[in-house]
């Protein structure tokens, strides 16, 4: 018979250089690791100090002063602004102040620079033997000319034997209100053309023509806290603070931004079960001189526990304006019954009565703010 083997234990001297070879491995994967480690870092501040210089250094392109006015500012930053002032016997048409938007564009437009009526020179003849206020009859070598407008152009002819004289005053041609006018807003004339301005709160629409409303909301340019909602209207914002009413037979608790929520009623509290189960905040923005009627709102009841729906004004100022009527078997619907002129800011409360055979199961309150805009746009 053969007997096994015996196996050859390593010596101790064998281990010990076994042990320093792997400790010799582990310093080595962890000097790399720490290299690669300290490579990364470098390599994500340098990417964050890149990014931090592009946003330092966005700006919006420097705005030009007008010609016969001034710009004021010199930094033009996102959200900062620059004014523009007109040299005496000169009036400012345009916005006086403008932002620059995350966009890298100012808001508004340009504005520019023309004589004021006061400063006009013009020279007129005066004679000793009229004193009439009235315009001068043209010589009978003039007579006006015959202007149509079409698709952003102004054609003129004259009368046979007569020839163009002068520049067209195209504002004058086509006033505001008129049909076919050329600007919603202002319309400024220029040698051999015009230029329309919109007022604060408005960009010049792509046509040239329109107004378009800044959303100074969405492009954070308001001042509101941070305890209020931002609102945007046509041609500027509110900041609104909504805060739940103080009765003396209830008490209420904001569930959420827009909405308040009456605490459960003791037994046999009266005062307090009269009281709305809800109250519910609503706004609106809308155009001066809307026209009427207009459905503003619905209210509807997502589940109904009695037999019948009650839906009617409660109150608010500017009642006159507003009307509630019965739009579904669970939906009450607010109108606009006489157009409203703005700038003017009303209330409606509509209230939905739940009830079960005649009795009051529950009462529930909208109260809707009407924003109107000093303008028709």
């Amino acid at each position: 018979d053969v007997s096994p083997r015996p196996q050859e234990c390593p010596s101790t001297h064998n281990l010990v250089n076994s042990l320093r070879q792997v400790e010799k491995m582990l310093a080595v994967h962890e000097a790399s690791y720490q290299q690669g480690l300290r490579s990364l870092r470098k390599k994500i501040n340098a990417l964050h100090n890149s990014t931090m210089a592009i946003f330092k250094t966005a700006s919006c392109p420097k705005p030009e002063p007008p010609t016969h006015g001034r710009r004021l500012g010199r930094v033009f930053g996102i959200g900062h602004e620059v004014h523009f002032l007109c040299k005496p016997n000169y009036e400012l048409i345009g916005p006086r102040t403008r932002v620059c938007l995350e966009s890298l564009k100012w808001s508004g437009q340009q504005p520019m620079c023309r004589p004021s009526s006061s400063s006009s020179s013009f020279s007129s003849s005066s004679s000793s033997s009229s004193s009439s206020s009235s315009s001068p009859t043209p010589p009978a070598s003039v007579r006006p000319s015959h202007c149509t407008h079409f698709l952003g152009s102004t054609r003129c002819t004259c009368d046979v034997g007569f020839t163009i004289s002068g520049h067209i005053d195209e504002c004058r041609l086509f006033p505001l209100g008129q049909p076919g006018r050329l600007c919603v807003h202002q319309c400024v004339n220029t040698p051999g053309s015009f230029h329309c301005f919109c007022p604060a709160g408005y960009d010049l629409a792509r046509d040239g023509r329109s107004c378009t409303d800044i959303d100074e909301c969405e492009n954070r340019m308001h001042n509101c806290t941070l305890d209020q909602v931002c609102v945007n209207t046509y041609g500027g914002f509110q900041c609104v603070a909504v805060e739940c009413p103080h009765l003396k037979n209830a008490t209420y608790i904001k569930t959420s931004p827009m909405r308040c929520e009456r605490n459960p009623c003791m037994l046999g509290d009266k005062g307090c079960t009269q009281a709305p189960n809800s109250i519910s905040f609503h706004f609106l923005s809308v155009v001066s001189n809307m026209s009427a009627p207009r459905v503003l709102f619905r209210v509807s009841a997502a589940r109904v526990l009695g037999d019948t729906l009650r839906f009617g004004l409660a109150g608010g100022r500017g009642r006159g304006h507003f009307s509630v009527q019965r739009s579904g078997r669970q939906t009450g619907t607010l109108l606009l019954v006489t157009p409203i002129k703005g700038p003017a800011t009303l209330e409606a409360e509509v209230e939905m009565s739940e009830l079960e055979h005649h009795s009051l199961l529950g009462r529930y309150l909208t109260k809707v703010t009407l924003f109107v805009s000093p303008y028709g746009f």
